[in-house]
């Protein structure tokens, strides 16, 4: 599955914050690049169960993530 992201850094965080446009409200943050891309896969992934438990996510299939289009 591939998602667009939306990285852009947060000088009163000081760290990157990350947001899914396609997944409304589906977003997070880290103090380094890396760490906010692997916290961004943990909010997809639980962002798609928790959909597929309400039942509004009918056509999920087991994929690896696809980040792309990171813009710093």
């Amino acid at each position: 599955m591939k998602f667009k992201v939306v990285i852009s850094y947060d000088p009163e965080y000081e760290g990157y914050v990350v947001d899914v446009p396609e997944l409304n409200g589906c977003m997070s943050q880290g103090k380094t690049l890396d760490e906010a891309l692997a916290n961004v896969k943990d909010a997809i992934n639980g962002w798609i169960e928790v959909e597929k438990k309400h039942g509004r996510w009918d056509n999920y299939e087991e994929r690896d993530i696809f980040l792309g289009e990171v813009s710093v």
